[in-house]
C-alpha cells in the first residue's frame, strides 16, 4: 500500500513537469524566427503615379491602437496590473470602431499604426487589419508581423492566448518598395519564445525629382530590462536612418518609441503614480547629427496600465512622435487627446514638407 502511495504520487508530481516540457519544447520549435529583412507587398497600390511631392505639405499620423483589447476600463499584467484583453468581444469591437472613425476622419496622407492584430485570443479573432483596410480604400497598404505565438500563457487566470499581430501602414502615395527589418537583440530563453519579434516597416515612397521619402514605422522594445535591447535597437535604427539620408533620400520615423522624447516632460499631466518602472528617456547620443523631433509635448500620448485609467491619477508621457532627416521640414504636429477611451495611447498627426 505505501509502494502504491508513493508510485502515484511520483505520477502525480510528474505528469505536470512532462506537460510543461513539452509546451515548452512544442512553443520553442515553432517560434517565429524572421530573416533580417523579408519584403513585403504594398495591397491596393494603385496610385503608381502618385509621388510625394517636393515643399507640398502631406500628413502622417501615427496610433499605437493597443490591439483594441486596453481601453480605459482595463489594465495589463506586464505593466503592474491583472489582466491582457478587454472584456467581451463586443467591447473590442467598439474599440476598433471608434479608432477606426478617428482615423478615417483625419483624411492623413499617410497612417503608421502599431498593435494590429490579425486573428489573436486578446481581440476575439478580430481582424483588425482587414477592417481598418475597408475604411481606408483610398489607401495602399502594407503590414509586417513583429508578434506571432501560438500561446502565451499569462496570465494565469486569463492568458493572453494566441497572438498574430504587427505594425500596419497606410499610404495614399505609390509606394515603390516595402520591407520588415528585424531589430538586433532580444530576451533570453524561454521567455524570447513568448516576446514579441521587435522590427519596423520601411516603405519607400517616390519623390518628385527622383528622390525617395523612407517612412519607416517603428515600435520599440518597453519591457526589457535595464534597456539593454533597446539599446541595440536605436544603434540599428539610427545606422540605417543616417545612410539613407547620405543618400540622398527623405527620412520620417514615426511609431511608438518606448522612451521619454526630447523635450517631454511628464510633470505638465497631474498624477498620483511614480514614474513607472519601464519607462527611460530617450539616450541623448542617439539623434542623428542635423535630424529633427516632432512631438506634441503639451498632449501625452499614453498612459500607465497598473490599473483602469483615471484621469489625474494614471502617469502620462510623450512617447508617440516623429524622427525627420534634415531636408525634411515639420510644419506642425498635434497630438489628439482621446481620453484613453479606446487604447492606452493617443494618435499623433504630423504635418511635413520636403525641402529642395
Amino acid at each position: 500500500m505505501v509502494k502504491r502511495i508513493i508510485t502515484i504520487s511520483a505520477v502525480v508530481l510528474i505528469i505536470p513537469v512532462i506537460v510543461f516540457i513539452g509546451f515548452l519544447a512544442y512553443m520553442s520549435m515553432t517560434d517565429y524566427k524572421p530573416q533580417g529583412m523579408i519584403p513585403l507587398t504594398a495591397e491596393n497600390n494603385r496610385y503608381k503615379t502618385r509621388m510625394v511631392g517636393v515643399n507640398t505639405p502631406f500628413s502622417i499620423l501615427i496610433f499605437n491602437i493597443g490591439y483594441c483589447g486596453l481601453d480605459k476600463n482595463q489594465d495589463f499584467f506586464l505593466d503592474g496590473g491583472t489582466m491582457s484583453r478587454s472584456r467581451s468581444k463586443e467591447q473590442t469591437m467598439t474599440n476598433l470602431e471608434q479608432l477606426a472613425s478617428f482615423i478615417e476622419s483625419r483624411k492623413s496622407d499617410t497612417i503608421l499604426l502599431q498593435e494590429v492584430d490579425l486573428d489573436a485570443s486578446r481581440s476575439f479573432g478580430i481582424n483588425e487589419y482587414d477592417y481598418i483596410k475597408t475604411r481606408l480604400k483610398g489607401h495602399a497598404s502594407t503590414f509586417g508581423v513583429n508578434f506571432k505565438v501560438p500561446w502565451v500563457p499569462v496570465p494565469l487566470m486569463n492568458p493572453m492566448g494566441s497572438v498574430h499581430s504587427g505594425l500596419a501602414s497606410f499610404s495614399a502615395f505609390s509606394i515603390s518598395s516595402s520591407a520588415r527589418y528585424q531589430y538586433p537583440g532580444g530576451e533570453d530563453w524561454p521567455r524570447q519564445v513568448f516576446e514579441l519579434d521587435r522590427c519596423f516597416v520601411e516603405n519607400r515612397l517616390p519623390v518628385e525629382g527622383g528622390r525617395e521619402l523612407v517612412l519607416i514605422n517603428s515600435h520599440l522594445s518597453a519591457f526589457d530590462k535595464g534597456g539593454k535591447v533597446r539599446k541595440l535597437q536605436l544603434a540599428f535604427l539610427k545606422t540605417r536612418i543616417t545612410g539613407e539620408y547620405k543618400r540622398g533620400n527623405y527620412v520620417i520615423v514615426g511609431g511608438d518609441w518606448n522612451h521619454a522624447l526630447p523635450g517631454a516632460n511628464p510633470g505638465l499631466f497631474k498624477t498620483t503614480e511614480d514614474w513607472p518602472f519601464w519607462l527611460q528617456k530617450l539616450p541623448d547620443d542617439f539623434t542623428p547629427a542635423g535630424f529633427t523631433w516632432g512631438l506634441d509635448k503639451n498632449v501625452p500620448t499614453v498612459r500607465t496600465n497598473a490599473k483602469p485609467y483615471v484621469k489625474g491619477e494614471n502617469f502620462r508621457v510623450v512617447i508617440d512622435g516623429f524622427l525627420v532627416s534634415p531636408n525634411v521640414t515639420i510644419v506642425k504636429v498635434e497630438g489628439h487627446d482621446l481620453d484613453f477611451e479606446h487604447s492606452d495611447h493617443n494618435p499623433v498627426i504630423g504635418v511635413f514638407k520636403l525641402k529642395r
